[in-house]
């Protein structure tokens, strides 16, 4: 294994270690498996010992953990408080499709392409482990951070995120404000902005709003062989193919423009001289984003897309009520009951019924100017040479929207080369990180800590 860390071997395979535990969350809670959350806990000290006699430990809302690394005394305010954030909740996994049992943890290849390959290494426990590590090796140097360090380790990010928010609760009744906050989000990507050779790190400065929206018809049941002219299913259906054929409108939040003039400061050909002339070119801008991926797509709109469905119980009975969930990402400037008149508009049927769980607004945007974002900035370059740091909007949820409760300064991003391929294996099969970018990610946040 070919890297300048010489425990390198020993960091993989605690990650290796912490992968193989199946933390899975579930929306319905009773059904998580919550001994293997409790093994996960218990696991951790026997990992990284130093960092457990060095820093304070709280168990919030059962099982989420913060960990307080009391600084020196030597910063200047609670403004310099920073809180290093990850989840270690991950979604489910069977090991239909996958090359590699999602739970195996298998190390494949040598040196430069050696790769683990599991569930949780992008999306979380890669970037918690990195962060155990950074801290473990830190302690180990006599390292001690000048203000607060505090950990922020949530366990059902990927459900409702409730402990991040007890976290918050709790720090906001001691009065603490951090001056940074650094959740999962951004990677350094590379090909998704055309004319851009180098690598770009996208640094989640907001983050699109959530809910989950519940389309559901009531209707009498009764036996399939006499079916009324439009079924429950029917409809339910008519309402999703309208909506599906009423995409959001498209638009370039400020947050987007600071990202195309950043990024087309570097680029090349029209596609450069576009970007660098956005003010003019703003509408063809558009046009391009909406078709050139999903995700330059998802940059400049609410989307929705629906995951779930649901019908009769019997293949030969009709539905008494067909329900469809509809995943709602809503953009920063807009608002969740803006977004639901949009649905409601585009349904155009008073019988289809909409219920939004767990809404939460898009973010504060955070600023890309002061200390904090220079400090980000100055360790992705330390870190990985030549790449561009840009501004973005994340498109997915966090727990570190909670924070924007009691901070200014909280931003979205994990420290990791992510290939187009790799970032579609988030939240689906064959998801993997290759060691060296991991190892990398290590360098990254003790980078960070030293600098608080």
């Amino acid at each position: 294994m070919t890297t300048t860390r010489p425990d390198a071997a020993a960091s993989v395979a605690r990650l290796q270690r912490l992968l193989r535990i199946p933390t899975v969350s579930r929306l319905d809670e009773t059904e998580t498996d919550w001994p293997r959350f409790r093994e996960f806990l218990d696991t951790l000290p026997a990992l990284y010992p130093a960092l457990h006699a060095a820093l304070e430990l709280e168990v919030v809302a059962g099982h989420s953990l913060l960990y307080r690394w009391a600084g020196t005394g030597t910063g200047t305010g609670t403004g310099t408080v920073t809180v290093l954030m990850a989840h270690y909740d991950v979604v489910a996994a069977t090991e239909e499709g996958w090359e590699h049992p999602p739970f195996a943890a298998r190390l494949v290849g040598v040196g430069a392409d050696a790769v683990v390959w599991g569930r949780g290494t992008l999306d979380d426990k890669g970037a918690l482990v990195s962060i155990l590590e950074a801290v473990e090796a830190l302690v180990l140097s006599g390292f001690r951070p000048a203000a607060d360090l505090y950990l922020s380790f949530g366990h059902n990010e990927e459900t409702s995120g409730g402990g991040a928010s007890a976290i918050v609760d709790e720090l906001e009744r001691r009065g603490i404000r951090p001056g940074l906050v650094l959740d999962e989000g951004g990677a350094i990507v590379e090909g998704v902005f055309p004319g851009v050779t180098r690598p770009v790190a996208v640094i989640g400065v907001s983050e699109k709003g959530i809910t989950t929206l519940r389309l559901r018809v009531e209707q009498s049941g009764g036996h399939a062989s006499t079916p009324p002219r439009l079924t429950a299913t029917a409809r339910l259906a008519r309402a999703i193919v309208r909506l599906n054929s009423r995409p959001f409108p498209a638009r370039f939040s400020a947050t987007n423009r600071e990202m195309i003039r950043t990024v087309g400061a570097h680029a090349t050909g029209p596609v450069g001289w576009a970007f660098s002339h956005a003010r003019v070119t703003g509408p063809l801008l558009l046009v391009l984003f909406s078709r050139l991926s999903d995700e330059t797509n998802a940059i400049i709109r609410t989307t929705q897309a629906v995951t779930q469905l649901r019908g009769s119980e019997a293949s030969n009975a009709l539905a008494e009520s067909a329900v469809a969930t509809v995943n709602l990402r809503v953009a920063v400037g807009s608002s969740l009951a803006r977004a639901i008149r949009h649905v409601r508009r585009a349904i155009r049927d008073s019988a289809v019924e909409i219920e939004a769980l767990h809404p939460s607004e898009p973010s504060p945007v955070s600023p890309t100017t002061g200390e904090a974002w220079e400090l980000l900035t100055r360790a992705v370059g330390e870190t990985y040479d030549g790449v561009i740091v840009t501004p973005y909007v994340m498109l997915g949820a966090s727990d570190g929207r909670h924070f924007t409760r009691i901070s200014d300064h909280v931003y979205r991003f994990s420290p990791f080369e992510m290939s187009t391929e790799e970032r579609r294996t988030l939240h689906a099969r064959n998801e993997r990180v290759h060691v060296a970018t991991w190892l990398r990610g290590i360098d990254f946040y003790e980078t960070v800590i030293r600098a608080r």
